[in-house]
């Protein structure tokens, strides 16, 4: 694709599905997870948590120590909303159950938002939300998904790209950012930052 080249890239981020994602597009990856307070504060709307996040870990990132050189750090931040409620990470199994039912036949929303640092210049940040529709859930479904263990990590207590692509009946927006990276806007974004690398 003409203006977009592979990069090398720093991925503040433990998420293997942001690592995939990015090197799908052709970049060169290395992970240095950062750790930031995630804690919803009292009144907080879910636009405001998700823009504190992001810039938390990208103030974090540029504090790493880089042994090689880098075209750009790469952060993110995937929130699960319903009712104006963000669904983190299920704290147990009860929890992602709850969270299933919650989201069980009817819509929600999806935010990822992307932070993105040149070493040599330039920042882009932005949010991709998608809508997420589920069909109605079965509590018999609903155990066994959460049995499985593969939503104990994910935001919202599902995820897509699994087993859970068999409760969406549709998807309004960038399934990358349900997974958790919108690949089309990080791509766009890259491509504009300057090439030399730090």
């Amino acid at each position: 694709m003409p203006g977009i080249e592979p990069k090398t890239l720093l991925l503040a981020s433990a998420s293997p599905r942001r690592k995939e994602l990015l090197e799908a597009l052709g970049h060169r990856v290395q992970v240095r997870s950062v750790d930031v307070d995630e804690s919803e504060r009292p009144g907080e709307t879910p636009a405001a948590y998700i823009e504190r996040i992001v810039a938390a870990k990208l103030a974090a990132a540029r504090q790493l120590t880089v042994m090689r050189p880098f075209d750009a750090i790469v952060v993110a931040d995937t929130m699960v909303v319903v009712d104006q409620e963000i669904l983190q990470k299920p704290t147990d199994d009860a929890d992602g159950a709850r969270m299933l039912r919650l989201l069980s036949g009817r819509a929600h929303v999806v935010v990822t938002r992307f932070g993105i640092a040149g070493f040599s210049g330039g920042r882009h940040v932005e949010s991709v939300a998608t809508r997420v529709i589920f069909r109605e859930l079965g509590e018999e479904e609903i155990a066994d998904y959460v049995t499985s263990g593969e939503g104990r990590d994910k935001a919202g207590g599902y995820g897509i790209q699994g087993r859970a692509a068999a409760f969406i009946s549709r998807i309004e927006g960038s399934y990358g950012a349900v997974v958790g990276l919108p690949s089309c806007e990080v791509s766009v974004a890259l491509a504009a930052m300057k090439p030399t690398p730090y």
